[in-house]
């Protein structure tokens, strides 16, 4: 015969002994991770396969570029916007413009306002293509993502032709523009845009009616129209929401209020709704540069103020004046009347803004940016707890964010 049996130590063992289905598992998802696209963590708590907590973690790509700016006079501080999202630099350089020249009450050349325009919704393009072809291609439709870029590289070759860069392009200056527009643009860009609309519709034939990509994205990535408001949610997001706000048709800027352009909306509210909102945006946009290109404005390309506008270089050769003004501006700045201002913008993830302060000096007191990624991430936890996690790549992909929007 053994030892006799203790009831009181029986019961200690069986409470000892874990529970089928409430161990709970704490998973590090990032920084290194390829499908957040940068190096966002998220610190998920899981009981099976179900998340029951979810903190996003940012920080990890702080760059100081707010802080960056108060060194550096007006105009050498449009290098900076780019660094902040760099899917989208001309939208960044355009907001901080025109923060800039409300400041200054600068009057704004109908041509540079609609190259402008016309750059902008390019940038557009590019930002949702990346952005569809990496959310297609973390979820599985690897040849979405070989499309998408083929036409992003026709854009960055009409960036290239216009400023000199692919990417960090500083194309847009306070004033108007960086240089005038290249020798036979139009045909550069109408090439692209008589061909960009039956790229969208290989994009819809490949994805829209996919049996794959519809159980993958339908019903997924959910939440509420007032939980998006309250977090500061802006963009696809909420138009795929139903709630039709776009700052190009609500503030207009940039002579936006004279082109012909819908805001696309949906309702269903899910990853699906986002993808095909942006698809739309993407026609849209298409339309946008095709209105530029055929009704773009004769005249100058910069504004006529020579203690803030660089003078043309042909003046420089021929009058002292000239020469002395580009001197002082390119190596003491322009003095800025002092004020604060705050410029939104509709970059391609929401609602962009730009609060300047000047102190009368030729270097701004204090830039802050409210960029939309930082507001779209605030979702995350609200978008993924009580869900799979499965579906998070899914979901936190349909936000379309990038990390140097968030951390600056």
């Amino acid at each position: 015969m053994g030892d006799p049996v203790n009831p009181e130590q029986t019961a200690v063992a069986e409470e000892e002994k874990p529970q089928t289905g409430s161990r709970r598992m704490v998973l590090n998802m990032g920084p290194q991770h390829p499908s957040t696209h940068g190096v966002l963590r998220l610190l998920l708590e899981l009981d099976g396969e179900t998340i029951m907590k979810c903190e996003p973690q940012l920080g990890y790509l702080h760059t100081g570029i707010e802080k960056e700016f108060e060194v550096k006079n007006y105009q050498q501080a449009v290098t900076l916007t780019d660094r902040v999202d760099y899917l989208a630099p001309l939208s960044n350089n355009l907001g901080y413009c025109l923060a800039v020249e409300k400041l200054l009450s600068l009057e704004i050349p109908p041509k540079a306002q609609w190259v402008r325009v016309m750059l902008t919704e390019l940038t557009r393009l590019n930002s949702h293509l990346v952005g569809l072809g990496t959310h297609a291609l973390d979820i599985g439709a690897m040849s979405v993502f070989l499309y998408c870029f083929r036409e992003r590289e026709d854009i960055l070759r009409i960036f290239e032709m216009f400023s000199g860069q692919r990417m960090m392009t500083s194309y847009f200056r306070i004033g108007g523009l960086a240089l005038e527009p290249p020798r036979g643009w139009q045909e550069r860009v109408k090439k692209f845009i008589d061909t960009f609309p039956s790229r969208v519709d290989e994009y819809e034939n490949l994805l829209t009616n996919n049996r794959i990509w519809m159980g993958r994205t339908q019903g997924v990535g959910r939440i509420s129209l007032d939980d998006m408001l309250d977090l500061g949610v802006t963009g696809p997001m909420l138009r795929a929401a139903g709630l039709k706000i776009d700052a190009r048709k609500d503030e207009p800027y940039s002579s936006y209020e004279k082109f012909d352009f819908e805001v696309p909306v949906r309702t269903e509210n899910d990853v699906f709704a986002r993808y095909l909102v942006r698809i739309e945006e993407m026609r849209q946009s298409a339309k946008i540069v095709r209105q530029a290109m055929d009704g773009m404005p004769e005249g100058p390309w910069k504004a006529d103020d020579q203690h803030v506008v660089l003078p043309d270089r042909e003046k420089m050769k021929t009058q002292m004046e000239a020469l002395i003004y580009h001197f002082k501006i390119v190596t003491e700045g322009f003095r800025v009347p002092a004020g604060e201002v705050y410029q939104v913008i509709e970059s391609p993830r929401g609602e962009l803004g730009f609060y300047a302060v000047s102190d009368g000096t030729a270097r701004p007191f204090r830039v802050h940016m409210r960029t939309p990624s930082f507001g779209n991430l605030q979702a995350t936890s609200v978008m993924v707890e009580g869900t799979l996690i499965a579906d998070v790549i899914a979901a936190i992909g349909s936000m379309d964010f990038v990390l140097g929007d968030t951390d600056r």
